[in-house]
């Protein structure tokens, strides 16, 4: 679940993105202060717009909202009374986290890529990256399918030059952190750090 809420840019609507990238046509429900954004092909709910959103959730801040299990809880009082129906089967967990290269092997299709297994905790990603120094051993900041980028990208699973991956080793850089170098190479993370646990910038 991705939230964004810009009062001064769009007015007092929590926009929610349930799921990676936009249907290819998309069918509209309204139901009061609600409108579910539904697949037009499936008829799955890929997001919904919360209409004066100040008087259910109390969003803090602009740009994107950090949802937790008590904004989860706010959202669903928000449905009740609209008197929408829908199931909040949502992944809570933090999208930017450290990761560990447990290996790194060349890309059998590009010379500039790795093929890189990063552990982050609950699991093991395999991450296609660019960056001249990735390395085995290495402490990293990955971005999990599902992240949106300060740039607003949204990372996906996908495959490059015929190869599986799933999320981003990130740079200073792509993570807009203050002084980021403008060489190209991912963000090395020093001193002790615990695969999963959550990257906050």
């Amino acid at each position: 679940m991705n939230a964004f809420y810009n009062n001064q840019g769009v007015g007092d609507v929590l926009m929610v993105q349930l799921v990676p990238g936009t249907p290819e046509e998309i069918k509209p429900e309204t139901i009061g202060d609600i409108t579910l954004i539904r697949d037009a092909a499936s008829g799955e709910v890929a997001g919904f717009n919360l209409f004066h959103a100040s008087e259910y959730v109390k969003p803090e801040g602009q740009g994107k909202i950090e949802a937790d299990e008590a904004f989860l809880d706010r959202l669903k009082e928000a449905f009740s009374k609209n008197g929408a129906e829908f199931s909040f089967e949502v992944d809570l967990s933090p999208k930017f986290v450290v990761g560990y290269v447990t290996s790194k092997e060349k890309h059998p299709n590009a010379d500039k890529l790795s093929i890189c297994k990063v552990d982050v905790g609950t699991e093991t990603l395999q991450i296609v990256c660019g960056a001249p120094n990735v390395d085995e051993g290495q402490h990293v900041v990955v971005a999990k399918p599902g992240a949106v980028m300060p740039s607003g990208m949204v990372i996906k699973d996908a495959e490059l030059r015929g190869v599986p991956s799933s999320g981003m080793i990130c740079s200073a850089k792509e993570l807009a952190l203050p002084d980021a170098p403008q060489e190209k190479g991912i963000l090395v993370l020093e001193g002790k750090q615990t695969p999963g646990e959550p990257f906050r910038f």
